[in-house]
């Protein structure tokens, strides 16, 4: 069984590297340096974090106790988003996002559900990396969270790890890098997650913006190349291949409820067509 999914697994990829070269471009980090990221190799699992810290000459700082996916939210400032409209509740989870756990509970949708389960149950699989549950029994025994900072000589946060795995067999959810980058197009800060994939990585640009109530939006919903979105970056032979996937959407919407309890809907779609969406319910470690 394991033999046949490796080489269902193996196609794949062949599949996606032939997208990657056909709809990428040819370019590299210098001639884009918005786009630099971590890369990673064969397997994924919790090995970027080391290998980055190893080249880059950071401290790696594991199971951190303090620490947020954007230490300073004020970075976000911009034109188009007000980070004072924000609730208070919403800054303190991002800003410290160590002092937080959370449930989540998935759901997909017919019929891009069958090639989301074909994908996680293949490739993900193989490489250990972006395993989204694709039924809310995968998230049974909940989700672990992990918060790695990686810091500089200075002690400044360079990138913020946030690793996620689903308990009970080990397989990694999410293993990114998280930081604030501007694109060319872009009129405000973004938040930039890199996902280190085999000699390569998929970095997801997403805009910040204002919701109701305090709420926090974030979306990668772009004008096209330079600007927010997805893009899959390959090292291929003969150079760097991206591809911007503007088929691709994701959306994050943060917001506190009427009972006070802060919680987060985040939804992909793909041609239009929902894929999956994921509700989380987020609280503070002492309550």
């Amino acid at each position: 069984m394991v033999t046949i999914r490796n080489i269902i697994a193996r196609i794949g990829e062949i599949f996606i590297y032939f997208l990657i070269r056909v709809f990428g471009r040819k370019t590299d980090f210098n001639e884009n340096p918005w786009l630099k990221g971590p890369l990673g190799k064969d397997i994924i699992g919790d090995k970027p974090y080391h290998e980055v810290a190893e080249a880059e000459g950071l401290e790696l700082q594991r199971n951190s106790e303090v620490g947020g996916l954007i230490p300073d939210f004020n970075s976000l400032s911009g034109t188009g988003f007000t980070v004072e409209k924000v609730h208070p509740h919403i800054r303190a989870f991002y800003e410290n996002t160590a002092a937080h756990r959370m449930d989540v509970w998935p759901k997909t949708y017919f019929p891009a559900n069958m090639a989301l389960w074909l994908l996680v149950t293949t490739i993900s699989r193989k490489v250990n990396q972006l395993n989204f549950p694709t039924n809310a029994l995968d998230m049974a025994l909940g989700m672990s969270s992990e918060v790695i900072l990686l810091k500089n000589k200075e002690q400044q946060v360079k990138y913020t790890g946030w690793f996620r795995k689903i308990e009970g067999n080990d397989r990694v959810l999410y293993n990114g890098f998280y930081m604030i980058a501007r694109c060319p197009l872009s009129d405000r800060p973004s938040v930039k997650v890199v996902f280190p994939m085999p000699d390569g990585n998929a970095t997801v640009f997403l805009r910040p913006e204002n919701g109701e109530n305090g709420a926090f939006i974030l979306n990668s919903n772009g004008k096209g190349f330079g600007d927010v979105g997805f893009y899959r970056v390959q090292n291929q032979r003969g150079g760097m291949r991206v591809w911007l996937v503007s088929s691709l959407k994701e959306k994050f919407i943060v917001y506190v409820d009427k009972k006070n309890v802060l919680r987060c809907d985040h939804s992909i779609k793909f041609l239009g067509m929902p894929v999956l969406k994921l509700h989380y319910r987020i609280v503070r470690n002492n309550a």
